[in-house]
């Protein structure tokens, strides 16, 4: 029986206000997630450039000489003109078939479908080019929200279909009702060269001519002197639940749920460990600089953990990774560092700003609340953030941020 059957049937024998949803004993709020799924056909041919068009959900940044990059998670990108941080303007979007993460090297870049690498030419930016397509060399990086309470699907496992991500609402459900819908679904269940800059989010990462990414558990490893034809190398297995990626000379830092892996990758095609930190199970992204290495940790949100925070870790023996001091956080995401300024993405409690001087000993500077924040590029000149469905620019000076622009990415 559905819900309209049972509100009726319910109104009829008690009288409609004991039936309410507003009720709460017989209702309650629940995180429901249903699959978003193209046809296979929609998936083998979902790489366009079409025109500029709102953003649904965004995801990562990335900034690459003069243009900013923004993922739409699970759709493509967003490509922005940033001459003038004062005024930027979309130049165009992407479209790619459940993509999350990119990366640029002379103007080719590198983007996800699934389990295919894309190579598109962006030499000419009102006239990309998509010049090669890997298929099945990453491992499909879509994972179950675990947030959800109730999964709701009416076509599970149709071969014609492909699954790109997920969409979790909140609902007002029969509390009778949900145990049972969630226990049958989890049992259904089985010259020099030009790089860009991601955030601390990106799982991309190009070093030399080289392109890492990671998935959950390994590195994969592309050697990418022909520019326009990567080679697919060896994967190498790295650990567990992997998340992030960020490089600083010749080492990798693997952010994953359980800690930090390093990686030694004086010989690019076969990255070799180092070390590990272990923490308790959160969200994990992390960045490096000198001797330390600054970590999130996001609890709850299907995370593990139910408490958040920021990680300092002495690596000045790199293979004894240490924990030195942790500051309390609310809801951390991405993270950036740069001439002695720390930024924290706190999700909805805003951008935190530390001035890392005497680190571990951390100085607040700054605390932009009022806005959500995802993820934070410091360039050069300014700081570029993302945040629901905005993306911000600020100006560095010695003790403060000040803000250059805010731009609606709908």
């Amino acid at each position: 029986m559905n819900s309209i059957k049972i509100f009726f049937s319910c109104c009829i024998v008690f009288g409609f206000l004991s039936c309410s949803e507003d009720d709460p004993g017989k209702y309650a709020d629940y995180l429901v997630a249903r699959p978003l799924t193209i046809t296979l056909q929609e998936f083998k041919n979902g790489v366009e450039v079409v025109s500029p068009k709102p953003i649904a959900e965004s995801g990562k940044i990335y900034a690459y000489q003069d243009y900013i990059f923004v993922n739409d998670k699970f759709k493509g990108v967003h490509v922005i003109d940033n001459t003038n941080p004062a005024s930027p303007r979309k130049v165009a979007f992407i479209k790619i078939a459940g993509n999350v993460d990119i990366s640029v090297k002379n103007n080719f870049l590198y983007a996800d479908s699934l389990t295919d690498l894309i190579v598109l030419d962006i030499s000419d930016i009102n006239n990309i080019q998509i010049v090669n397509r890997l298929q099945n060399v990453l491992r499909d990086n879509v994972v179950w929200p675990l947030e959800a309470d109730i999964f709701e699907y009416d076509d599970w496992g149709n071969p014609d279909n492909v699954l790109i991500g997920w969409e979790v609402v909140t609902e007002r459900r029969l509390i009778d009702e949900v145990p049972q819908r969630f226990e049958d679904v989890m049992m259904a269940n089985a010259a020099e060269n030009s790089v860009g800059q991601g955030g601390s989010l990106a799982r991309f990462k190009i070093v030399a001519d080289y392109l890492y990414a990671v998935d959950s558990h390994s590195i994969n490893i592309f050697e990418i002197s022909d520019l326009a034809n990567p080679v697919d190398m060896e994967d190498v297995y790295a650990g567990f639940d992997i998340e992030t990626i960020f490089n600083r000379g010749d080492q990798l830092f693997l952010g994953s749920r359980s800690g930090m892996y390093i990686y030694d990758i004086t010989e690019p095609s076969n990255p070799s460990f180092i070390s590990e930190f272990q923490h308790g199970t959160a969200c994990d992204p992390v960045v490096v600089d000198g001797d330390y290495a600054y970590i999130t940790l996001r609890g709850g949100n299907g995370c593990g953990a139910t408490e958040s925070g920021l990680f300092l870790v002495d690596i000045s023996d790199i293979s004894n990774p240490s924990l030195t001091a942790s500051y309390p956080m609310e809801e951390p995401y991405g993270l950036g560092i740069r001439d002695n300024k720390l930024f924290v993405c706190d999700g909805s409690f805003g951008l935190r700003v530390y001035d890392t001087t005497n680190v571990p000993d951390l100085v607040a500077l700054q605390h932009f609340e009022d806005i959500t924040t995802f993820d934070v590029i410091p360039l050069q000149e300014h700081l570029l953030m993302v945040g629901e469905e905005t993306l911000y620019q600020y100006s560095y000076n010695d003790v403060s941020l000040e803000l250059i622009s805010s731009m609606s990415l709908n």
